[in-house]
């Protein structure tokens, strides 16, 4: 009966209540239609979803944005496999080659300047825009 009354609510067995003190009349239910009437009457009903709250997240999400719970006891990565030293490189290239092509453009820097500048920041001689 729960099976089927389950199959019927299109919900799992766990979310199915059989009124106890209905014992017998569920128990002489044998068909969808008997357990469609039954579901009428309030002798079977669907349970609530239990609560599956956020907040706890929410809160802890807040915290490490504040820097909390981020310390070395909770790294499992390596420190490349968090934040890859690739990505920093690439971030580092882009920005100093738009601040040399802005430069250029301004005649701040000519062409032959620029182009010694843009080798130096391929190898690695400037850390910063600055």
């Amino acid at each position: 009966q729960k099976r089927l009354a389950a199959s019927v609510m299109k919900c799992g067995r766990k979310k199915v209540w059989l009124d106890p003190n209905e014992a017998s009349e569920i128990s002489n239910a044998n068909s969808r239609q008997n357990i469609k009437k039954l579901i009428k009457d309030g002798l079977i009903i669907k349970k609530p979803q239990t609560v599956h709250s956020r907040a706890r997240c929410r809160k802890n999400r807040e915290a490490r944005r504040n820097g909390r719970h981020t310390g070395t006891g909770k790294r499992k990565g390596t420190a490349n496999a968090r934040m890859p030293e690739k990505v920093i490189w690439m971030r580092r290239m882009r920005v100093l080659r738009r601040l040399l092509k802005k430069y250029r453009e301004d005649k701040k820097i000519d062409k032959h300047m620029y182009h010694s500048l843009y080798l130096q920041s391929k190898g690695n001689i400037f850390k910063n825009k600055r």
